[in-house]
């Protein structure tokens, strides 16, 4: 499907339109298709497939390791077909969108039930306001002062640059996507416990699987569990850690502890990156990285992603942070935004110096005032 035709661009110094009217420039690529999506699940199971029988049958450990890593890219890929089905954006039939969804999300262990709950209803509807929305939310250095010392260096390990993947799994999956407590879900829903015994019961025919292929072929159960299973697993909770933080992570966007300011700052577009990588890279991830048309209408497929984000860069110019992947940008990035000062309005390191540069902006209490006085 082509992308709409695309009228005059926003006026970059003047207001965001409201969502509808951005929804309604994106109308035209928001209606799923089930065979495309059923080709493009087809496609990521065959290569999971091939993957769990390469790290079987690589004839060397490197081979193996190797295998391993590209099986953590391809988890990460039936993740992402299972992120549209859980929006019912992957088909056109809501309930094989939650059949499938549920069937993609084993290789990631992702219950499906609990992952909609936390990104659907709370993610998205309340994307970087500080108190509701929790992937990545960045402590205020009072916050960070008042942490114990253990803590204060969990912190400054999950925001190095280097440990995506442990924040992904301690922060998210342990805690919120696998029997999370009370604490963490106060509602108990039988879905919950039936998706976790889903997951559970899938990584357990996956190991014994492994398990099994390592004594048929004389190979160690142990470097084969690890080959076949806990690295690949740990490669997945880095890519998503990774994806999750550089959407919300920038010197430009910001986070919020005013609703009112974060409603007059349109959120839908404002609070996350458009990151772009050379060669169609973005490819490899199933566009999930045009993240700025998906928090702006979720109902747009994978598929139509990049047709829809060019609609949006060109039509919201100015408003849209787009921002070039490189190393350099990444390293300067973990560096300098490890916490959010909220009433400056600004990232900061962890001792206080502002990550970027720009024009002061007015402080919160402010624009709250002139939000509510609106």
């Amino acid at each position: 499907m082509s992308a709409p035709e695309s009228s005059a661009p926003s006026n970059p110094q003047g207001p965001i339109p409201h969502r509808k009217v951005i929804r309604q420039w994106l109308t035209p690529l928001s209606a799923p298709s089930t065979p495309i999506a059923l080709g493009l699940v087809a496609l990521d199971l065959a290569l999971f497939a091939a993957c769990l029988w390469l790290v079987v049958a690589a004839p060397s450990a490197w081979m193996q390791v190797t295998v391993a890593i590209v099986e953590g890219l391809v988890i990460a890929r039936l993740f992402i077909l299972g992120h549209d089905a859980c929006h019912q954006s992957l088909t056109a039939h809501r309930g094989l969108n939650r059949w499938v969804g549920r069937l993609v999300f084993l290789p990631s262990l992702t219950t499906f039930s609990l992952w909609e709950v936390g990104h659907n209803l709370v993610h998205h509807n309340h994307t970087n306001m500080s108190g509701l929305d929790n992937v990545w939310r960045p402590f205020s250095p009072a916050e960070y002062r008042a942490l114990p010392a253990g803590r204060q260096a969990l912190e400054r390990v999950y925001r190095s640059g280097w440990a995506p993947w442990l924040y992904y799994f301690v922060e998210i999956w342990w805690t919120k996507l696998w029997f999370p407590n009370r604490r963490q879900m106060p509602t108990r829903r039988p879905a919950f416990l039936h998706d976790s015994l889903l997951v559970t019961a899938g990584a357990l025919a996956w190991i014994a699987g492994l398990a099994a292929a390592a004594h048929a072929t004389g190979q160690s159960p142990v470097w084969l569990l690890f080959v076949g299973f806990a690295l690949p697993f740990l490669i997945w909770n880095g890519v998503m850690g990774f994806v999750v933080y550089v959407h919300h992570t920038h010197a430009e966007i910001e986070w919020y502890d005013d609703e009112m300011a974060w409603h007059e700052a349109k959120p839908y577009v404002t609070t996350t990156v458009h990151l772009t990588f050379r060669a169609g890279l973005g490819a490899l991830l199933h566009h999930i990285l045009e993240h700025t048309a998906h928090h702006v209408d979720m109902r747009i497929p994978l598929y139509r992603l990049r047709a829809a984000q060019a609609v949006l860069d060109e039509k919201l110019a100015g408003h849209i942070v787009v921002q070039p992947f490189s190393w350099k940008w990444y390293a300067r990035t973990a560096r300098t935004c490890k916490l959010y000062d909220y009433q400056a309005r600004c990232w900061t390191d962890f001792e206080g110096r502002p990550a970027l540069a720009a024009e002061p902006k007015p402080p919160a209490a402010t624009t709250a005032g002139v939000a509510t006085l609106g």
